[in-house]
């Protein structure tokens, strides 16, 4: 498709990227953001916590995120894998692939239906109980208890990682069986981090709630937490693997993206982690300083822009087409996240094995004459819903200012509304809105969870946003790839589902993320990683 552009369109889109761009450099990112819990903690408030003395402070090294890592014994998992306090079975490696954890090995069946795990042998808990198979069973026990299980990080759902399951076998001590209805070629896909993780059987009350802190295998525990407020983790020593470097690391909670920069720069804490750790234009200001250094990888997480599909003009597609092609995602990328992330035109994050590339097409002409199609010679007026909690890690600010002057090109007058985490999911979930700014992560390695929540006529994600999407031939490609054993045949099936997002679009995907973190360089041994950062390896200089 050709690419063109109106040279009104180029003149009036350069002038805001630099007036967005400005606006980015000088804080506007977060100056009135807070995190999705509504906490608006302040450099002051955090160094008055009782728990950081002058002794705990000199033995600890501390960190700071835009929000809480820990939400609590009520979260699927009370805290995010980035801590390193729990692990799951099945791990993922930097390309997306299934990897060995708690699981070191695995078969399947030939026709599918059974995979059989040895476990790693001669791990404990941190509260002392061995790992073995009647710990995973009580843990496949919780999941079936719990599902489906909210979390900020991702919903904990046995149904949706582990389809037509039937049972859970446990072989000998050091083995179990998963037994399934139908063929699962794809299995060790979903089970990667978020779906397999593994605590202490003695960790869970009546309601599969934690009953204290959580009990993992990871190298950290969590030995304190603070809600919104820090959380402390202690290196494990009971360990079977490589032990983590540092004894306590200390992970505060500061959403302001200038505040966290003003403590990075005073000391207060010596990096940052977590998504939007630190914003492009900060991050490059900081480099200006050598005392910092910082470290970027690629995300699972890309961001969207979701239309209501439910009512017009977004339930017709050649609106929505026109929405995806009139926005310049390669200056936006450029512009206002200073090249870090990558365009893309995929629903599907370029992390997963399964990712096709997809050309990103920016045709302004084409897309003001699909728009006039749908509107003829009216003005629609939209309201664009922007969460907090995105203003809190991204320049989304200027992002909204920018998408609202580039789709008045459409015939589209936006109003911007910012919207608490509650009010925003709120907005979504009863259909008030027009288009939603949002961000989404891979749950785990197949792509059929994300496909199937945003594609499928009941898709979880296609009902709670309100994309309004329904087609009878998607429904049917996502009921016969669950039966599909052969994987190129899966993987078939997978493309023409990216193809169809592509052209259909129930969400525009606009970037992928990239992981970006700053440190001091009083640490080493921190980096970022695909999923995390590289925690265990963090240490002091000596």
């Amino acid at each position: 498709m050709k690419r063109t552009q109106t040279a009104k369109n180029k003149k009036t889109i350069g002038v805001l990227f630099s007036l967005c761009l400005l606006l980015a450099l000088m804080g506007c990112s977060g100056a009135n953001g807070s995190n999705e819990s509504g906490s608006n903690n302040g450099l002051s408030q955090q160094t008055a916590s009782p728990s950081a003395s002058t002794a705990a402070a000199s033995e600890e090294i501390v960190l700071a995120a835009p929000r809480d890592l820990a939400p609590g014994p009520q979260d699927a998992y009370y805290t995010s894998t980035i801590l390193y306090v729990w692990e799951p079975l099945i791990a993922a490696s930097e390309d997306g692939k299934p990897a060995p954890k708690l699981a070191e090995a695995w078969e399947m069946s030939a026709d599918g239906k059974e995979w059989t795990f040895m476990l790693r042998k001669g791990v404990t808990f941190h509260d002392g109980a061995p790992f073995n198979a009647d710990a995973v069973l009580a843990n496949f026990a919780r999941y079936k208890q719990v599902s489906p299980k909210s979390s900020p990080f991702y919903t904990l759902d046995i149904n949706h990682s582990y389809p037509s399951l039937q049972e859970v076998v446990k072989v000998d001590d050091s083995t179990i069986k998963l037994v399934f209805d139908n063929p699962q070629p794809t299995l060790l896909y979903a089970m990667i981090n978020f779906s397999s993780p593994m605590y202490s059987p003695n960790n869970f009350d009546e309601n599969g709630d934690f009953n204290g802190l959580p009990q993992g295998t990871g190298p950290f525990k969590l030995v304190q937490h603070e809600k919104d407020q820090f959380s402390l983790l202690e290196a494990y020593d009971g360990y079977y693997g490589e032990k983590a470097k540092a004894q306590k690391i200390r992970v505060r909670v500061i959403p302001d993206p200038d505040t966290r920069l003003a403590a990075l720069k005073s000391g207060e804490i010596m990096g940052v982690m977590d998504l939007g750790a630190i914003p492009p234009a900060l991050a490059e200001e900081l480099l200006k300083d050598e005392r910092f250094a910082v470290s970027t990888a690629k995300s699972t997480i890309s961001h969207y822009l979701h239309p209501n599909g439910a009512k017009p003009p977004f339930n017709d597609v050649k609106m929505r087409q026109a929405l995806s092609m009139i926005i310049d995602r390669e200056q936006l990328v450029k512009e206002l996240y200073l090249g870090y992330p990558t365009a893309t035109a995929n629903i599907l994050n370029a992390t997963s094995p399964f990712y096709k590339d997809i050309p990103v097409v920016h045709d302004s002409e084409k897309a003001i004459a699909l728009a006039h199609e749908v509107l003829g010679d009216s003005r629609q007026a939209v309201t664009l819903i922007v969460p907090t909690y995105g203003l809190d890690r991204y320049p989304y600010k200027a992002q909204a200012e920018l998408l609202q002057a580039v789709l008045q090109e459409l015939q589209l007058d936006v109003t911007i509304q910012i919207l608490d985490g509650a009010a925003y999911k709120d907005a979504q979930a009863q259909g008030n809105f027009d288009l939603a700014m949002a961000i989404q992560g891979l749950p785990n390695g197949d792509p059929y969870s994300i496909l199937n929540n945003y594609m499928a006529s009941e898709g979880s994600s296609n009902k709670s946003y309100t994309l309004g999407y329904s087609n009878t031939h998607v429904d049917e490609l996502l009921k016969q790839v669950n039966t599909t054993l052969d994987m190129d045949d899966r993987t078939a099936i997978y493309n023409e589902l990216q193809d169809i997002a592509a052209e259909e679009l129930p969400t525009i995907p606009l970037f992928n993320d990239v992981s970006l973190i700053a440190y001091s360089k009083e640490i080493t041994g921190y980096g970022a990683l695909v999923y995390g950062t590289t925690l265990p390896q963090l240490e002091r200089v000596q």
